[in-house]
């Protein structure tokens, strides 16, 4: 015998098959659900609910962190006294949060 017979290996089936994948896919879909989808989708129902109860005599802090009492409330705009006899308007969306009453006047 001068060659040697060539060694094969057996062939064997991958364990699991796709069943392992798919659940694996359906545990990443609900690890992002639970960290990214429904934390933003909170938010976005507390943003609304805010712009639904924002009415004159609200004090408000604008994103640009500008700090107010609300005069006057339209549908997409809101005018906004920073002091006295200095008024500027707004769009609605930009209003960040509402203060308690009373503190601006703090101050």
């Amino acid at each position: 015998m001068l060659f040697i017979n060539d060694a094969f290996a057996e062939a064997t089936p991958p364990a699991g098959g796709g069943t392992e994948m798919l659940v694996m896919v359906g545990i990443f879909f609900v690890i992002m659900y639970f960290m990214i989808i429904r934390p933003q989708s909170k938010r976005q129902k507390e943003q609304k609910a805010l712009m639904a109860s924002i009415s004159k005599g609200d004090e408000v802090v604008t994103s640009g962190g500008m700090m107010g009492k609300i005069k006057g409330v339209s549908d997409d705009v809101v005018r906004i006294e920073l002091a006295e006899n200095v008024i500027i308007k707004v769009q609605k969306h930009a209003i960040n949060s509402v203060l308690p009453k009373g503190t601006i006047s703090q101050d």
